[in-house]
Formats: C-alpha cells, sequence, structure tokens
C-alpha cells in the first residue's frame, strides 16, 4: 500500500506521525511552543536587531517571509477559487434543471467537477495549512510586545540563549507616530484594517447562485472587517500593523492571480455612475447632442408638425371647420323644406 503513494504523500505521513508522538510525549501547548511559536519568536526578535533596531521593520519584514514561504499554498488556493468561479454559470444550469431532485442534483455536480479537473476542496486544504502560522506569528507579535514584568518573564523563558538575541531585548516599540504596544490613538489603523480586509475579501468572493450563501457572503462582507476594526481599538498597534501588511500583499497577490474579482463590478458601477454624470456637461461643451437635448427637439418637432398639419393650403383648420358646420347648417334646412 505505500509502495503505490507519491514520495509527497509519504513525507506529509512521515511529518503528521512526528507531530503525533511529539504531542503525546511532551504535550500539545509544549509541542506548539518548539514547532512554531518560539522559532518565530526568536526570528522576530533577531529581524528588529538588524533592522535599525525597529520592531515595526521586523514586523513588516517577517510578514513578507512568511507571505513568500506560503506563496505556492496561497497560489493554490487562489487558482482553486477561480476555477470554481468559472463554474458557476454550468452550475447555475444544473441547479434548474435538476432542483427538485437533489440527489441527481449532487450527482451532476460531482460529474462536473470530475470533468473539469476542480476539487471543491482544494482551497479548504491550504487554508487550513496556513492557519497555524498566522497564529503562531499573530502570537509571537503579541508576545514579543512584553510591557509588564510577568510578560517580560515569559519572553525570556521563550528567547533562545544566543547573544544576538538576548543583545535585541527590550524591543523599542516606537515606529512612525505609533507605540506598537498600545492601541492607535489616532484611529488610522483600525480604519486601515477595516478597508484593506473589506477590499481583500471583495476580491476573493467566489459568487454564487444559491440566496442563502449569498446573503451569508454578504454578512460576512462586512462583519468581518468591523470585527478586526473593533479588535484593533483594544489590541497592540503592533498586531494591527501585522493585519495591514498581510490584507496589503494578500490584495496584490489576489490581483496578479484572479484580477479585481467581485471588486471590479463595484468599480464599473461607480465608473458607470461618473459617466452618466459627466456625460451630459462634456457633450454639450463639444457641441455634441445629449439624449436630453435630442428629446427636446423631438418635442419641438412634433408641435412644429401639428402646426403644419393644422394649415391645408394656406387655410387654417378652424376655418375648414366652420365651413363644414355651414354646409352641414344648409343640408338640414333645405331637408326640413317641404316638396
Amino acid at each position: 500500500m505505500l509502495a503505490n503513494l507519491s514520495k509527497k504523500k509519504l513525507i506529509i505521513i512521515g511529518i503528521g506521525i512526528a507531530l503525533v508522538i511529539l504531542a503525546f510525549t511532551h504535550g500539545l501547548v509544549e509541542t506548539w511552543d518548539l514547532i512554531l511559536l518560539n522559532p518565530m519568536l526568536n526570528f522576530l526578535v533577531i529581524l528588529s536587531n538588524v533592522f535599525f533596531d525597529s520592531f515595526g521593520i521586523a514586523i513588516i519584514i517577517l510578514v513578507i517571509i512568511v507571505r513568500l514561504l506560503m506563496l505556492p499554498l496561497t497560489l493554490r488556493q487562489l487558482r482553486s477559487a477561480k476555477a470554481m468561479t468559472g463554474l458557476q454559470p454550468k452550475m447555475k444550469e444544473l441547479q434548474e434543471k435538476y432542483g427538485k431532485d437533489k440527489q441527481k442534483l449532487q450527482q451532476e455536480m460531482v460529474k462536473l467537477y470530475k470533468e473539469s479537473g476542480v476539487n471543491p476542496l482544494g482551497c479548504l486544504g491550504p487554508m487550513l495549512l496556513q492557519l497555524p502560522i498566522w497564529i503562531a506569528l499573530y502570537q509571537s507579535i503579541l508576545k514579543a510586545l512584553a510591557a509588564t514584568p510577568e510578560e517580560m518573564l515569559g519572553l525570556s523563558q521563550s528567547l533562545y540563549s544566543a547573544a544576538a538575541v538576548h543583545r535585541a531585548v527590550p524591543l523599542n516599540p516606537d515606529f512612525l507616530w505609533l507605540d506598537l504596544g498600545v492601541p492607535d490613538r489616532y484611529f488610522i489603523l483600525p480604519v486601515l484594517v477595516a478597508a484593506s480586509m473589506w477590499v481583500l475579501q471583495k476580491m476573493s468572493s467566489v459568487p454564487t447562485t444559491d440566496p442563502r450563501q449569498q446573503s451569508m457572503n454578504n454578512m460576512m462582507l462586512w462583519m468581518l472587517p468591523l470585527m478586526f476594526a473593533f479588535f484593533t481599538l483594544s489590541f497592540p498597534s503592533g498586531l494591527a500593523l501585522f493585519w495591514v501588511v498581510s490584507n496589503i500583499i494578500g490584495i496584490v497577490t489576489q490581483y496578479f492571480i484572479t484580477g479585481w474579482g467581485t471588486l471590479g463590478s463595484v468599480k464599473s458601477t461607480f465608473s458607470r455612475a461618473r459617466d452618466l454624470a459627466t456625460a451630459p456637461k462634456a457633450q454639450q461643451e463639444q457641441g455634441i447632442e445629449t439624449p436630453e437635448g435630442a428629446e427636446q427637439e423631438q418635442k419641438l418637432a412634433a408641435e412644429r408638425d401639428k402646426e403644419q398639419e393644422s394649415i391645408s393650403d394656406g387655410k387654417p383648420r378652424d376655418k375648414r371647420k366652420d365651413r363644414r358646420r355651414s354646409r352641414s347648417a344648409r343640408a338640414r334646412r333645405s331637408r326640413r323644406k317641404p316638396r
């Protein structure tokens, strides 16, 4: 059975077995700290020492490095999402055709995925693999921003014994207008966190024909940015800086893979509204007939046509009506005369 597995799958199975053994022998928390948290924390401290004793630059550099390391997983996730978006018209046709037969609809969906070479869980796997790394990065930033003596003691216990690591402690929390150990007092980072997260979610959301799923997507589109902005009001601004940088890198990566995504519809709506607002003025300045001017000209032409119709052979229509009335009256009087 193992002989039929690829080398890549064998490596993944070996890593999984090693993690299970470590978890049973050292415990889950110690295994987590040993594998992810402590290495990332010490690397963050070293970066702060290398880049001018600036903890803010160290956070930015570490986020970029982590993003580059996870780029293959991110690309796989984005390509899977893009493939799912391309299948939406066919999925809608299947739902309209087999909407009442759920079993047949499920079979046709599986057949469609198989023919298109798309795995509906293709974007879920990379996301689950990235999640522990982001949690460890979040915890390392939070732990490095030790403000109390108890937090400093916990930080010292997590640091390696290398001289370059201990030389960088305590870290300098000043960066731009920020004190990275406390929330942003100017509320600039909460706004940036909410805006960047909304743009990233709008670009990466997959269109769906299911009304309930669409309603859920719209709710999450607004709920998550507002929730993270609220967290930023009480969390250290170092975490907010991490979120902003990560979101910006995610937006750039998303753009090169899938373009603007559903955000393009918002841009096109604003563009059409702007064109409609500015077109009449620009056309009038250039001497081009506008739709409103054309409609007014048509009304004037119709009124002129009515006036022309009312005049026949140079005689007004009212005089013609009077003549017809007089002829009718003479005819009635002639019929009344006795023979």
